[in-house]
């Protein structure tokens, strides 16, 4: 019911609309600016006696144009109620052709208070208003999102997804209007997956912005240290140190997980026996552990060569400068380790391979063993076949010749096989006495 009689409002507003391009009176633009004027009062009288889950209905049901005339008509302290309700198509339409941003991005601004960092969310450009943020946080933005934030500071925001395609020597510079920009790798590592997410920086007017495609464990590791801990950051450079700092953290404690893996890899290797799926299974974990760590290494790669370049162009502060130079030494010891991670990566690498080659051998050596064994056999049984022996058997019954014949095939494969028993027992007891010797 509520539905038809916004939709009856609007199509008297529409029908006003018309009725006033077909007219060419003088005063018509007044009376009919009215008439629009009084459809609006009764939407709007009408929209505020209903309750938050009508109106949302009505606006899921409505077309882009109808839906945007109505929401101009619903008073503004209930707007962010109405957001939380709608669902995130509607939503971005809203955001669309509004200050308003899209569903599917999380924009945050931090601004310190007593030392802390203080988090708002913010939904709409107008929530900006009225706080001095020392970092802004874009998350899963459409460039739509960016051109209203970029607005409102006076700046253009890359797009997360192009900035691979940047070369890695265009990655950090600086604007004319004294933006810096740098563009860096942050390390994500979920259980199975690792991979470097493309993030990028702007520092303009004390103000760190950081623009990505997908949350992260540093920034949100950051955003809860920078809440607790007092005076830890207190302008938007700091903000960046302590990011890229939480950054070589978390590869540190990735590096650790690495370690861990691999010693339980290494406990299966270095086991008296490995089968053929043990050693698929091996080969896959060593693979992805051998992955994470590249991975790692280009991180901490491209951190450094982010702080190198803020130490060059003299950016930072005597503070920051020691800041810059304690992160620089937390990536020389990593280094170490990433060294070391490829060398037991390669050695485990090295020692499955060669238990896949002992199965195989093995596999050979039974084969080999069957065949020896029924040489002598394939010789009798051509024998057999041949017609000099129906011959000298043709005063014997021929199951009984044959039945001895098969009998003394049985024998010539028990004494082959018993040769070849002793001979590789003395074979094995020569070594062993080699063993013993050295």
């Amino acid at each position: 019911m509520s539905l038809y009689i916004v939709k009856d409002l609007l199509a008297k507003h529409r029908h006003d609309d018309v009725a006033a391009a077909g007219r060419e009176l003088p005063l018509n633009g007044q009376v009919e600016s009215s008439a629009q004027k009084q459809c609006r009062v009764e939407l709007r009288s009408y929209l505020a006696r209903l309750d938050s889950a009508e109106i949302a209905e009505i606006l899921e049901a409505l077309p882009a144009d109808d839906l945007l005339l109505v929401w101009g008509e619903i008073d503004e302290s209930r707007l962010d109620e109405l957001l939380d309700d709608v669902s995130d198509a509607t939503r971005d339409i809203l955001a669309s052709r509004s200050n308003y941003l899209g569903a599917a991005c999380v924009v945050n601004a931090f601004e310190l208070t007593h030392g802390r960092l203080r988090q708002t969310t913010i939904e709409s450009v107008e929530d900006l208003e009225g706080i001095k943020p020392i970092w802004v946080d874009l998350v899963g933005t459409t460039k739509e999102d960016r051109r209203k934030v970029g607005n409102y500071f006076g700046m253009e925001f890359p797009d997360p997804e192009e900035l691979t395609d940047i070369e890695a020597s265009a990655r950090f510079y600086i604007e004319e209007n004294g933006e810096i920009h740098l563009h860096s790798d942050f390390l994500l590592d979920k259980e199975g997956e690792s991979r470097n997410v493309p993030v990028a920086f702007i520092l303009f007017r004390d103000i760190l912005f950081s623009v990505r495609e997908e949350e992260l464990p540093v920034f949100r590791l950051q955003r809860l240290r920078a809440r607790i801990q007092a005076g830890s950051v207190t302008d938007g450079m700091d903000m960046l140190l302590d990011l890229y700092a939480a950054d070589v953290e978390y590869s540190a404690d990735a590096l650790e997980e690495s370690y861990a893996a691999l010693g339980e890899v290494g406990k299966q290797v270095l086991s008296e026996s490995m089968t053929d799926e043990d050693a698929a299974k091996t080969l896959a974990a060593i693979a992805e552990e051998e992955d994470l760590n590249g991975r790692i290494r280009r991180n901490v790669l491209d951190t450094r060569r982010a702080l190198t370049f803020l130490l060059r162009r003299k950016l930072l502060t005597s503070p920051q400068v020691e800041d810059a130079q304690q992160i620089m030494r937390d990536i020389e010891s990593l280094d170490g380790h990433t060294a070391f991670l490829f060398d037991k990566i390669n050695f485990l690498m090295d020692s499955t391979v060669g238990f896949i080659n002992i199965n195989q051998n093995r596999v050979i050596y039974r084969l080999t063993v069957l065949s020896v064994i029924f040489m002598p056999l394939n010789v009798i049984a051509g024998i057999g076949g041949m017609s000099e022996f129906s011959m000298m058997t043709r005063n014997i019954p021929w199951p009984v010749s044959y039945a001895i014949f098969t009998v003394g095939m049985f024998i010539v494969a028990w004494v082959t096989y018993v040769i070849l028993k002793m001979y590789e027992n003395r074979s094995r007891g020569r070594r062993h006495a080699v063993t013993r010797g050295l």
